[in-house]
């Protein structure tokens, strides 16, 4: 197993965190004990780009639980949690190439070395995974498929698309109703607001909103802000 984390003293917080998320998530956790059981991915190859938070590790456990080999990076180097990436791979087993506010370089070497399994999925999440096999298409086998998490890597790969150069099928998970009605509205509005409060440590009642975009990540922030007052 190879991997590149920042320390690995930092599992046992990682495991803890993990574990406390896992509790939180019993559909997906429902599916884990299933999947145990069934071994419905095994021998398949999995590379991941994707947040490497709480909510990514639950996933990839029940990933590997379902017997896949599966590969993690991170789609966003200022996400990255360093201790559930150690916990990971030392408590799970999961190779990961992660470090919290890496350069771009180490960015995209950690893309290469998740795609050097010749995934037969693909989880992509900005579309920086899947543009990578496509820009060295003749390095990588083609996967059979793989899923895009936002809007924005959907529009890369509509491009794509649209000239008729995307290699293998896509499925949108933005596109799903669990995904907008939910996660958008709901999970986007309140993080974002959490996210204001703590960097400006900031009343929000009395405060005047500007929302600039009014899809479902829009409503659910205004919908929060007006419910902060």
């Amino acid at each position: 197993m190879i991997y590149e984390i920042k320390d690995r003293n930092l599992k046992k917080v990682g495991k803890k965190r993990i574990e406390w998320a896992a509790l939180r998530m019993p559909v997906l956790e429902h599916i884990r004990k299933r999947f145990k059981k069934e071994k419905p991915l095994k021998k398949i190859n999995i590379s991941a780009c994707l947040h490497v938070t709480t909510e990514t590790a639950v996933l990839v456990v029940t990933l590997k639980s379902a017997g896949a080999r599966i590969r993690l990076c991170a789609s966003n180097p200022l996400s990255t949690q360093d201790d559930v990436a150690s916990s990971l791979v030392f408590d799970y087993g999961i190779e990961v190439f992660a470090i919290k506010g890496e350069n771009k370089n180490t960015y995209y070497r950690h893309i290469h070395k998740v795609l050097e399994i010749n995934p037969h999925i693909t989880l992509d999440d900005g579309a920086d995974l899947v543009s990578t096999i496509h820009r060295n298409s003749s390095s990588y086998q083609l996967p059979w498929g793989g899923t895009e998490e936002t809007t924005t890597g959907v529009i890369r790969l509509k491009a794509l698309e649209k000239e008729k150069k995307l290699l293998y099928p896509i499925i949108a998970v933005n596109n799903a109703y669990t995904k907008y009605l939910f996660d958008n509205r709901y999970g986007t509005g309140q993080s974002t607001l959490d996210g204001i409060v703590r960097v400006t440590n900031k009343l929000i009642a009395g405060t005047n909103f500007v929302v600039c975009g009014y899809g479902w990540c829009g409503k659910g922030i205004a919908m929060r802000a007006k419910g902060l007052g």
